[in-house]
């Protein structure tokens, strides 16, 4: 059932066999294989998540290349709902681990916010990370090319920059050594530093040895057409020949709300699981972005599969067997010679 401000009281007695924060890729897949089990679940999803502003979906075995992230989103939400999951659109502010129960405390709505607190056995952790992109004065100048040309992940879309002009933008000096990466795909590198930090005369030598021109110039605006980028301006004026592009300016997890839990092991902002997606607290799971490991859908996906498919087994063996109570009321009469 899709959950509001209007009816999310009905399910506030509700205790939850699992709670998945996050309604991308991997939550959804978590979602879908825990009601086919017959377990009770919400998910709480924010919004406007990475695989909404994805705009083709490259790797992903079955669909077409150009399919966007926001498609796959709807139609699985439907589908979670379809199966007997509930659906809440909010914020998750904190997760309280009560014994036998986690309590997750949900910000619902930004005006006369309501403040629900859910129960669940176990909480999947699946709300993944925020990209950083450059900050421009007009910022829907960067969202015109960011996920078209413009893209976050080399490993989804490095294909795409095969032999083409492109510009690397790096938030640190450290993320300029993905130009040393990148180079697989195409070498022809301008890296760009957006005027946030300085380049150390090593890496300066380094990029000049590979041929890469380096721009320390604040960034004015990106150019192009229907979201086909043809050049990048720079506050000074130089304008910087690139047809697509990569920002490796790091990114946002969205973790906060597990912070105050103890018992989990993080490995910098990323959690460690085991190879069902659980983490080093048994009630608790994380998927796709959020633990260590590649960051793609198709392994987001898998996380949520295998973390529902724990889950449910450890529910199961943990619960009576179900029995053909009228044939073991007849009792001796079924057995037969």
């Amino acid at each position: 059932m899709k959950l509001s401000s209007k009816n999310l009281d009905t399910r506030l007695d509700t205790l939850y066999d699992a709670i998945v924060i996050g309604g991308g890729m991997g939550g959804l897949s978590a979602a879908i294989y825990l009601a086919r089990y017959g377990l009770k679940c919400l998910i709480v999803e924010k919004g406007r998540g990475r695989s909404v502003w994805m705009q083709d979906l490259r790797n992903y075995v079955g669909f077409d290349p150009d399919t966007p992230g926001r498609d796959i989103i709807n139609h699985g939400s439907k589908q979670a709902v379809d199966w007997g999951a509930d659906l809440l659109r909010g914020y998750v502010e904190e997760v309280t681990d009560e014994g036998d129960t986690l309590a997750v405390r949900v910000k619902v709505g930004k005006k006369d916010s309501l403040y629900p607190v859910f129960r669940s056995k176990y909480v999947i952790a699946a709300s993944g990370v925020i990209d950083v992109l450059p900050q421009l004065e007009n910022m829907q100048n960067v969202y015109d090319y960011a996920g078209y040309t413009l893209h976050v992940c080399m490993i989804c879309d490095g294909f795409d920059m095969w032999d083409r002009k492109a510009v690397l933008i790096a938030g640190s000096e450290g993320q300029i050594n993905a130009a040393f990466v990148m180079n697989w795909f195409t070498p022809y590198i301008s890296v760009l530093t957006h005027g946030l930090f300085p380049v150390s005369d090593s890496m300066k030598q380094k990029l000049a040895e590979h041929g890469y021109p380096l721009y320390e110039s604040p960034i004015a605006r990106f150019h192009g057409h229907k979201h086909q980028m043809s050049n990048v301006e720079l506050e000074d004026g130089t304008v910087v020949d690139a047809t697509t592009g990569l920002i490796s300016m790091g990114s946002v997890y969205h973790n906060h709300y597990l912070k105050g839990i103890e018992g989990l092991t993080w490995d910098g902002e990323n959690l460690v699981t085991n190879d069902m997606a659980q983490t080093t607290h048994d009630r608790i799971f994380a998927l796709g972005d959020l633990k260590k490991g590649l960051n793609q859908v198709s392994i987001a996906v898998a996380d949520g599969t295998l973390a529902a498919t724990q889950i449910w087994r450890n529910i199961r063996r943990a619960s009576p067997p179900r029995k053909w109570e009228e044939n073991i009321a007849v009792g001796a009469g079924l057995i037969t010679s």
